[in-house]
């Protein structure tokens, strides 16, 4: 059976904990430059993410300092560094998938958060667990506010296949995502296309 290390935590909550750093940073420098990217409705939702994950890190500072844990500059860092390659992924992406792909940044800290809140409960300590929990429902709150905000992108369709980054780079990339995207459906409907699922369906 695990016991809490002379830190006070099981070596799992240790790992999930710098982990929670990383990607609560991460979740910040994302959001943000993905708000400045987007604009308007989007921004806003995101700008009130970024507030809560920067929160959150504040809090997460003093709640493991009492074990020891700090996670500053390396933790953090590897998140800003995540960040900066999801900044470059999304040059090739519509402004809708941008959107859609920021909620897989919330929805990994929410995840962390509840698994984090089961280790310290299970640790026996209820202050810890409650704290995660708060923040748990805190941020589930953002991802469902970016959730709705994607949605509204329906109602203009034509600006929601746009270019997430409105860049040379930015157009550039969305230009090679769109012709590659044309030529798979272009080998999808070909004679070869057709071979290939009459003769290699996923499943057989």
């Amino acid at each position: 059976m695990s016991t809490p290390t002379t830190q006070g935590l099981y070596p799992a909550e240790h790992r999930a904990l710098r982990e929670l750093y990383a990607m609560t940073r991460q979740l910040a420098a994302h959001w943000d430059r993905t708000g400045e990217r987007l604009g308007g409705r989007p921004q806003t939702a995101l700008a009130a993410g970024v507030a809560s994950a920067q929160e959150l890190l504040g809090e997460l500072t003093e709640r493991t300092a009492a074990h020891g844990l700090h996670g500053f500059p390396m933790a953090q860092g590897v998140g800003g560094r995540l960040a900066g390659l999801r900044k470059a992924g999304d040059l090739l992406l519509e402004r809708n998938q941008a959107l859609r792909s920021a909620v897989l940044d919330v929805q990994h800290v929410v995840t962390l958060l509840a698994y984090l809140s089961a280790l310290a409960d299970r640790r026996g300590d209820a202050e810890l667990a409650a704290w995660e929990r708060r923040w748990e429902s805190r941020l589930r709150g953002a991802q469902d506010a970016v959730e709705a905000t994607v949605v509204t992108l329906a109602e203009d369709p034509d600006d929601a296949i746009l270019p997430a980054e409105d860049s040379v780079l930015g157009r550039a990339g969305h230009t090679v995502a769109s012709g590659m995207g044309t030529l798979g459906e272009a080998i999808d409907g070909s004679p070869l296309g057709r071979a290939a699922r009459r003769f290699g369906r996923p499943g057989r």
